[in-house]
């Protein structure tokens, strides 16, 4: 047993006092000073005693836990640091180790358990510290720290941080994690002030401390980013802060690139930075002059530590492998291991690298994260960029067996794993995708892996939907049980007020789907009893046999192609339906144009505008060849604007045109960093606004240059705010708005003003709408193919229509659903052609397993 005090202590923690009088600690209450916060240290060092022993710190961002962090590494106390808020972690790690002594913050004092008066452990003399592998899991597997280790680090960080006394850095992340750890040793060491606090920053109190404390730096995850998005960051007036740093995940380059530059336009740096636990915080830098020009770069090695790159048997790119004096003396599995000495020299990282022309190092993948499935190496971290690329969040899993995708977001997922499978090569048999609310992450803002694995298990041994009257009474509260662990669920609780968070969430969601069939978007909302309830009517009831519901927006669709091309023929009149259709375009351009990145989603837009103009440019242009009624103009759908003002042939393709405008507009507003910055924030604020400003146009304020139709943008828009609205209250003032500016729009045409108010009242207010299940397939069919039917009818109906009305509309239609597929397939080749080349970056020969 270690007796003797022949260890290395950790210096910034055992000269504390050597601050003086300088702040260390800025709370919302009060402030302690370096010389305040050496005595409580070394009040607690004491009672620690002088023979080194095993401790266990459940730690939080306060003070009673810093102290208890401190005096550990002061007094030579080799120190497992867990998270306050996972005590089956801190059962799990005491079980395995056994320490002498656990301490735990509560209520502004720190609970003191010592389990025996010495210690029944091997020590190694430079043994420190002992983090989790695994985020907070309670694995066994823990990282052995030095005291050189956590020395040599903070070091380097202050060095390319340029951390001064003058400094002040807010907790943002957990001291449990080695990333807000290494935040706190680095200002430590400096003697620099830290603004201690526990706040989340979408808390306005976080930011009101922030300024009051006058704090010069943060930290965050990616997922901070995020978040910083929501509560207007951007516009926030900061005049103390220096720099921000970001580690803990790939930051998206777009996302580096927006904010170097606003912190280029606001005065603060933005620091990228990379690193592992076993590297004890970081290994890379970018600097920050770096950042809009290599914004997908980790930078250059932190002081005192080296790259190489080893090359991967099978692999384009070699395996980054660092060295420095913060690399781990190596892991702990038991308790044994802690008297071991060094195992470790150099850290394999498992990323995959690449060296920069200009100097600084890339990460492409991650070796660890490749599976094999039916004899294909599949990348996981491509799969995800893969569908960042279209606009989709995701975190992928996978093992031999199969690959699982949780995509965060309403989408459609059967879309999606077609596109995907074609992407890398898989057969759809071995891809599963699970559409989730958000991503499930660990307490450091990470995606965790494990959770999106089970979402595979869970669809597989969840039971089958049950048939009419075979299933138990109390399903809905079983799940319910299950996921919360506990048995007095009443009828009246729901998912929100029992506690749930986003990982329960995906894993009660998925059960409920199972057992319910459809999942109502504000399921976890939803009492208990009301989820009972819909179950019992969805085993009933014998409209589900003869209806299927159909998504509205989808039913429009197919009902306005039929009504136009009727009008038009002459079988009926019923017009109005044109309009309903500009203002689904704005419901389905909200709802599939405007999620993902800002980068993404601009390209996924411009390959949107592609899918409209071409076939329209293609079908036009033979029009043109085939009758005297149209020009070039029409052709380059510029007729709208360089047309005649009387009504000719010329304008059958206003509606086309107009669209085409409305969204190349959109895409070119939104492609604007702030303005794209002011839509995430306000989602619903955006459109309405916009619709203010489309009103000028539609009251003739403004003359747009449009001579004809009547202007249309605010239809667009309005169903952009629809799609928006999730509330009564919201669906209330868009359903308002509807109803005071309809009326008069088509100056006295009452039946078209009625049928544009009754589409947008139906968009606003119902998601879905029964269809007879003999016409579901037609309905559908008829809405994909609608803009080539409006296309093509021009040119079908007039040689049927005086022998037979209804033929000339059923042959437009027919022409319109065969222009589709024809454009569907051509799609189809030129998809496949630019997923070839992915497909053969995966499909490189691999090594023959023996």
């Amino acid at each position: 047993m270690t007796t003797q005090l022949d260890f290395a202590r950790v210096p910034f923690a055992a000269d504390l006092a050597g601050h003086g009088d300088r702040p260390a600690i800025l709370t919302d209450n009060f402030t302690l000073t370096y010389r305040e916060l050496a005595d409580r240290v070394d009040a607690l060092a004491l009672r620690l005693g002088r023979q080194r022993r095993l401790v266990a710190l459940a730690a939080a961002n306060d003070v009673d836990s810093l102290v208890a962090y401190l005096a550990a590494l002061a007094g030579g106390h080799p120190l497992i640091l867990l998270p306050e808020d996972k005590p089956a972690a801190l059962e799990s790690l005491v079980a395995a180790y056994d320490p002498d002594v656990v301490l735990r913050s509560a209520n502004g004092e720190t609970l003191f358990e010592e389990r025996r008066a010495g210690t029944r452990h091997e020590l190694h003399p430079d043994l420190a510290l002992l983090l989790s592998t695994s985020g907070s899991t309670g694995s066994p597997k823990l990282v052995r720290l030095s005291a050189a280790n956590l020395q040599a680090n903070a070091e380097s960080i202050a060095e390319y941080l340029g951390i001064g006394p003058a400094d002040r850095a807010a907790t943002t992340l957990p001291m449990s994690y080695c990333y807000g750890l290494s935040v706190i040793n680095s200002h430590l060491l400096r003697g620099a002030g830290l603004v201690l606090t526990g706040l989340s920053v979408v808390d306005p109190c976080f930011w009101e401390l922030f300024r009051t404390r006058e704090a010069t730096a943060f930290a965050a995850v990616p997922y901070t980013f995020e978040l910083l998005e929501r509560v207007g960051f951007a516009e926030m007036d900061l005049p103390a802060l220096r720099y921000v740093t970001q580690a803990g995940g790939r930051l998206a380059p777009e996302r580096v690139r927006d904010y170097a530059d606003l912190g280029h336009r606001k005065g603060w740096d933005l620091f990228v930075m990379y690193g592992q636990t076993e590297a004890t915080a970081r290994m890379a830098y970018l600097p920050p002059a770096l950042a809009a020009e290599h914004p997908g770069a980790i930078g250059v090695p932190v002081p005192g530590g080296a790259f190489r790159i080893d090359p991967v048997p099978g692999l384009e790119h070699g395996e980054l492998v660092y060295t420095g004096p913060n690399v781990m003396l190596g892991y702990a599995e038991t308790p044994a291991d802690l008297g071991a000495g060094r195992a470790v020299h150099e850290l394999r990282t498992g990323d995959l690298a690449r060296l920069h022309p200009a100097g600084v190092y890339e990460v492409v993948g991650r070796r660890s994260r490749f599976v094999k499935i039916v004899g294909l190496r599949v990348d996981l971290g491509q799969v995800e960029r893969i569908l960042a690329d279209l606009g989709v969040q995701a975190a992928s899993a996978g093992t031999d067996q199969g690959l699982v995708v949780a995509v965060e977001g309403s989408h459609d997922t059967q879309l999606l794993s077609k596109v995907l499978a074609q992407g890398i090569g898989l057969p759809r048999a071995a891809l599963e995708l699970h559409a989730v609310e958000h991503l499930p992450r660990l307490a450091t803002g990470k995606v965790d892996y494990p959770a999106v694995l089970a979402l595979g298990a869970q669809a597989a041994s969840a039971p089958a939907p049950a048939s009419a009257g075979a299933a138990a009474p109390d399903d809905v509260r079983r799940i319910f049980r299950d996921t919360f662990e506990r048995e007095d669920i009443a009828d009246s609780d729901t998912f929100v007020s029992l506690g749930g968070d986003s990982l329960s969430y995906v894993a009660t969601s998925v059960r409920l789907e199972q057992l319910l069939g459809h999942l109502p978007a504000d399921w976890h909302l939803t009492p208990v009893g009301d989820l009972e309830d819909r179950r019992n009517r969805k085993t009933g009831g014998k409209m589900r046999r003869f209806f299927a519901p159909l998504e509205t927006s989808i039913v429009l669709r197919a009902v306005a192609i039929v009504l136009i091309v009727s009008t038009h023929v002459g079988l009926m009149k019923w017009p109005g339906m044109a309009h309903v259709l500009m203002a689904v375009a704005g419901y389905n351009f909200a709802r599939f144009q405007l999620s993902g990145e800002r980068l993404p989603r601009f390209r996924r837009q411009l390959t949107s505008l592609a899918r409209v103009a071409l076939p329209s440019m293609a079908f036009i242009g033979v029009a043109y060849l085939l009758t005297d009624k149209y020009t070039i103009a029409n052709i380059l759908l510029l007729n709208s604007i360089v047309g005649p003002e009387e009504v000719t042939t010329q304008w059958h393709f206003w509606f086309i045109e107009v669209l085409l405008y409305i969204l190349l507009g959109m895409t070119a507003l939104l492609a604007i960093p702030w303005v794209d910055r002011a839509e995430r924030r306000f989602p619903l604020l955006f459109p309405l606004a916009l619709t203010g400003l489309a009103l000028l146009s539609r009251y003739d304020i403004v003359d747009p240059g449009i001579p004809h139709p009547s202007p249309t943008l605010w239809l667009f828009v309005l169903g952009w705010a629809m799609a928006r609205a999730r509330s009564m209250v919201q669906r209330c003032v868009v359903s308002l708005l509807a109803v005071l500016t309809v009326p008069g729009c088509f100056f006295g045409d009452t039946h078209r003003e009625l049928t544009l108010l009754a589409g947008i009242l139906l968009l606003t207010w119902l998601p879905t709408i029964p269809v007879p299940r003999g016409l579901q397939r037609l309905a559908v069919l008829l809405a994909s193919a609608s803009l080539y039917a409006y296309l093509v009818h021009w040119l079908v109906y007039p040689p049927l229509a005086a022998t037979s009305p209804a033929l000339a509309v059923a042959a437009s239609l027919a022409a319109g659903i065969a222009y589709w597929a024809l454009c569907t397939h051509v799609s189809g080749l030129v998809g496949r052609s630019r997923w070839g080349a992915l497909r053969s970056r995966f499909r490189k020969p691999a090594p023959t397993d023996a």
